[in-house]
């Protein structure tokens, strides 16, 4: 044995493990091999340990033969057994030693820059079931065309794929003509198919295009409150960041920073203010862009879901050359759909193109075809059209009911979207408001940043008999 880095055999009896707790999905002799790997490395079974006959450990397990014998191989593939015929099978490894067991504190990750900023970024919600949740980006299950949808996936999926649909780093030219269609009737934008490139979502978009742009030692500009997951994205970049104040006409252009390379904005429907910004502040925010020589990202989130009249035309339009739009199906349609989309300048797309393999996968050429049919069938507009009703409906509902059992909170009525600004009453505070809430079980989303005394409180997923009873309970509270 000298040399072989394991022991004599034990003549003590031998105590073997129980199976683990499965894991999903796992075949149940990978679930013994991970049984008898961890007793082996934990040292329950030490090295030179002379395991039962197949039979016995079988039985002793609780599995087949079978299974046993597969697990046993898969083993010995790994170097924890070696079965030497006759002799039986014995373990070949040591337990593992192990340091830091037991109650001491994790090893600190060695984590980036980027990561540091990236984590410094995020917003902590309190998770917990609550009777009514009026928290922002909730799913609305039932206002998505499941029926339409499926008809539309099963259609593609009969039929063969075009030859370069699933490698073009665009995604598939048929969607991105029937997107630009689209994009052009509804939202006046600018915009041909080699414009556009299909995304998995806004955020994934925010990142790519934040790593092209900034970078340590540049500005960027952003709306001032604004939606946390751009502005963490911006940050996570090392490059200084800018609040540009926003008032009941949108983003003050005259704070606008010269120096900046890049602006975010939701000049449509502004996040999470809900107010429009006017023709008159987007010239002079397209004159800045021009005299800086910055790009603007138009995120157009709400752009599908204005249920008040009709949607103010994008930035785009005016000055495609200047202007990126950021845009997504996951609020009109579904999360599951990850269908969202980039209209951008040439020069800015043919970047886009080269570096997305070394980030991002292709995007899912039979969700992005099926969104195409959507599209092009007319299907999609009828399913905005009885949506649009059903939000127009709740968002009447919560306001009045806010504006009949909480008068000192003050909503903003919006036009687009899927929430209501509220601003709260003098003495009480958006952390405070959260708190009071938790308490008699109803959720809502603080308004981050210095100074901002707002809460929202999201409507489209909660039945009108939901939403009255989560403002009683909050009227309970604060009345």
């Amino acid at each position: 044995m000298a040399g072989t880095g394991v022991r004599p055999l034990s003549r003590e009896p031998l105590t073997l493990p129980g199976l683990l707790p499965p894991l999903p999905a796992e075949a149940l002799h990978a679930r013994v091999a991970r049984t008898l790997r961890g007793a082996v490395s934990e040292g329950a079974l030490p090295g030179g340990t002379r395991l039962p006959g197949h039979r016995a450990l079988a039985q002793a397990l609780g599995v087949s033969r079978n299974t046993l014998v597969d697990a046993l191989a898969q083993l010995e593939a790994e170097g924890y057994v070696e079965a030497r015929g006759r002799s039986g099978t014995r373990v070949l490894l040591p337990a593992l030693d192990l340091p830091g067991t037991g109650s001491a504190p994790a090893p600190r990750l060695p984590l980036s820059a980027w990561a540091e900023r990236a984590l410094a970024g995020q917003l902590e919600d309190a998770g917990g079931d609550y009777a009514t949740d009026f928290r922002v980006g909730q799913p609305v299950p039932e206002l998505y065309p499941a029926r339409a949808w499926a008809q539309a996936l099963a259609r593609r999926a009969a039929q063969p794929l075009p030859g370069s649909g699933g490698d073009d780093p665009l995604g598939p030219l048929d969607t991105r003509r029937a997107l630009a269609a689209h994009l052009r009737a509804e939202r006046g934008a600018q915009v041909t198919p080699e414009m556009l490139m299909l995304t998995g979502g806004t955020q994934p978009a925010l990142d790519a295009l934040a790593r092209l742009f900034l970078e340590p030692g540049r500005v960027a500009a952003a709306e001032v409150p604004t939606y946390p997951a751009a502005l963490a994205a911006l940050s996570a970049t090392g490059a200084e960041v800018r609040g540009v104040p926003v008032d009941d006409g949108g983003l003050c252009p005259e704070a606008l920073p010269p120096q900046a390379s890049l602006l975010y904005l939701t000049p449509g429907c502004q996040y999470p203010t809900t107010v429009t910004l006017g023709a008159a502040r987007r010239r002079e925010v397209l004159a800045w862009a021009r005299g800086a020589g910055a790009y603007l990202l138009e995120d157009d989130y709400a752009a599908d879901l204005h249920h008040t009249g009709r949607a103010p035309t994008v930035m785009q339009g005016l000055a495609p050359e200047r202007v990126i739009l950021l845009g997504s199906f996951s609020k009109s349609l579904a999360p599951v759909t990850r269908s969202g989309f980039v209209a951008a300048p040439p020069e800015v797309l043919r970047v886009l193109a080269a570096t997305r393999p070394l980030t991002d996968r292709f995007p899912g050429t039979l969700d992005a075809l099926a969104l195409a049919d959507l599209l092009a069938s007319g299907g999609y507009a009828r399913h905005l059209r009885r949506a649009r009703q059903a939000l127009a409906h709740r968002h009447d509902v919560l306001l009045a009911a806010l504006t009949n059992l909480l008068p000192g909170w003050q909503p903003r009525p919006a036009r687009a979207g899927l929430h209501l600004y509220v601003t709260l009453p003098p003495g009480l505070s958006a952390p405070a408001a959260q708190a009071g809430a938790r308490a008699v079980g109803v959720a809502l989303s603080p308004v981050s940043g210095p100074g901002q005394a707002g809460v929202l409180l999201a409507y489209a997923h909660l039945p009108p008999e939901a939403i009255r009873a989560g403002v009683g309970r909050l009227a309970r509270q604060f009345a």
